[in-house]
């Protein structure tokens, strides 16, 4: 039989054991409330820096340009259908200069920057009286070929809304081994450190005067400093294709990644009227 002291204490371990099973439990939940919580506002912190103006349109100093950023790891979403064509044959060129070439555009001129992608044709109105600059190193640049068969590596869709392009690495990284100063920092279509859409700036490694190669076109009003050269505006057919791109979305899912459109420039052609 068993004795009162025996059944008190047998009552006192099923009293501790139940405690220490709600106390187990309720760990339980709050690790996995608070593991909801860190990858919730981990998304929304790296997504937010991701898109932050410093590392916006950036460049990356360490593997050297326009705007390498790293993007968080989330699952990918469902991909739209790639609304772009298969690329044009050919290789993307990996020709460097020491140095800015001379300055040989004319600043009283028209000239037009047309790169025929595979989404599309996209036009765009250069100012090269306000960015002589900007304007005569991609005269260049697509005289030498060098950002045919490039793609187009990021696009943004939280915060900014913008299309990178210019690197013939594919990476961010990459750019003509030399740079050029910032131009136009004033332009009166910058108001309320915004970019318009429809323009079109240089990337840069976040350092004054290191723009190099990298470009973005903005499809959508984005808040950013005038810290990046404006030196061109899209032509309205040309919007409707970084329209078609961007409605494709990024392949992380948290706004700053790959396109999932298969964008690249077939040919990129600089014309002056």
């Amino acid at each position: 039989m068993v004795s009162q002291e025996q059944r008190r204490r047998q009552l006192a371990r099923e009293k501790f054991l139940r405690q220490q099973q709600r106390r187990t439990e309720s760990r339980r939940k709050s690790r996995i409330r608070n593991s909801v919580i860190a990858s919730v506002l981990g998304v929304i912190l790296v997504g937010s820096l991701a898109l932050y103006t410093t590392g916006t349109l950036k460049q990356d100093d360490d593997k050297t340009n326009a705007n390498a950023e790293v993007t968080p790891s989330a699952s990918a979403p469902s991909k739209a259908p790639d609304p772009c064509d298969k690329p044009a044959e050919g290789k993307v060129k990996s020709e460097n200069w020491k140095k800015e070439p001379a300055l040989s555009v004319d600043k009283s001129a028209k000239y037009t920057l047309k790169l025929d992608t595979t989404c599309g044709a996209i036009d765009v109105a250069l100012k090269a009286s306000a960015a002589p600059h900007t304007v005569n190193s991609f005269d260049f640049l697509a005289n030498k070929g060098y950002f045919d068969h490039s793609k187009c590596h990021r696009l943004t869709t939280n915060g900014i809304y913008v299309l990178q392009c210019g690197d013939p690495t594919g990476t961010g990284t990459g750019g003509p081994g030399y740079t050029i100063p910032d131009e136009n920092l004033k332009d009166k279509s910058l108001k309320d450190n915004t970019y318009p859409a429809g323009t079109v700036a240089m990337a840069n490694t976040g350092q004054k005067d290191s723009g190099g190669s990298q470009f973005f076109l903005v499809y959508e009003d984005s808040q950013l400093p005038p810290s990046y050269t404006p030196f061109g505006t899209v032509s309205d057919a040309g919007m409707k294709v970084l329209k078609k791109i961007a409605d494709a979305g990024e392949n992380t899912g948290a706004g700053d990644g790959a396109p999932n459109a298969t964008v690249v420039i077939d040919k990129a052609t600089v014309t002056e009227s």
